[in-house]
């Protein structure tokens, strides 16, 4: 098995959220993908429910600081870092005052989105690849598991047009459960047209619900892979029907991990991520 370089973004990962498939699939995978011997980044969202005390979380001030530009308005990167011990593994968390400090998660106390949810995907997918870039560390493969993470496609593709920083870098997508009711409120189309977007970025786009925003994801992923028997028929049928590389779920979780490595390689080539 090549080595290589994994840059994991989970919506949720245990025990820094409560613990269900995808914050147990984002807490485990990316240690044992460690284990066999990779390097890799993993990010998340800095809800207010990750407790900087509880969890021993401290800024990386040579990383934050900068300032995102989202429907006009700037706003500040902060980026902290917390671990999990047991694991020997860091974890980098995207935070901004507006967008995350009063948020416990991914939906208000009702259980509704947020009403600028469309601006807080825009920041997170941003804000984590201009971390990693700043961190000057290049990953061969990016594998984003939750649709909080859906428009990291979107600013691979835009940052790829003013540098080369993610040049020959593919993307894996993880479908799981999770999902949400109607669409993202804001204005997704004109906010993303200040970030870059193309006619052709805008159509994929045009439809802000979980499938459509899922269906964009996997559009410019690579590889998709089925993380839960729970993941929505139609999206699995959508990466079939496209000719996406897919990976099937199995129930055995160390065999499932294993063969999601060997997919790694299948997606990036096995020469190449030994470089």
């Amino acid at each position: 098995m090549a080595r290589g370089r994994i840059l994991f973004v989970n919506q949720e990962i245990a025990p820094f959220s409560p613990e269900n498939e995808q914050s147990l699939f984002g807490r485990y995978l990316p240690a044992k993908t460690q284990e066999m011997g990779r390097e890799i980044r993993v990010f998340m969202p800095k809800f207010c429910e990750v407790n900087d005390r509880k969890h021993q979380l401290h800024e990386v001030i040579r990383l934050s600081g900068m300032n995102l530009i989202v429907n006009n308005c700037d706003h500040q990167l902060i980026i902290k870092v917390g671990s999990i011990p047991t694991a020997r593994m860091q974890v980098y968390f995207i935070d901004n005052e507006e967008y995350f400090i009063n948020s416990k998660s991914l939906v208000n106390e009702k259980g509704q989105l947020y009403p600028d949810m469309d601006e807080r995907l825009l920041f997170f997918g941003r804000g984590t690849l201009e971390a990693v870039r700043k961190l000057a560390w290049q990953p061969h493969l990016i594998h984003f598991t939750g649709w909080f993470a859906s428009m990291i496609p979107f600013y691979l593709r835009r940052i790829n047009k003013e540098n080369a920083f993610f040049s020959g870098t593919k993307m894996v997508i993880t479908l799981t459960g999770d999902r949400f009711d109607g669409p993202i409120g804001g204005d997704l189309e004109r906010k993303m047209k200040t970030d870059g977007a193309t006619a052709k970025d805008l159509r994929l786009y045009g439809q802000t619900d979980y499938i459509g925003l899922m269906k964009s994801a996997i559009t410019y992923s690579q590889g998709v892979i089925i993380g839960s028997p729970n993941a929505d028929p139609e999206l699995v049928a959508f990466a079939k029907e496209n000719k996406r590389n897919v990976l099937d779920f199995i129930e055995d979780r160390d065999e499932f991990f294993a063969r999601i490595n060997k997919f790694y390689d299948s997606i990036v080539g096995s020469s190449r991520m030994e470089n």
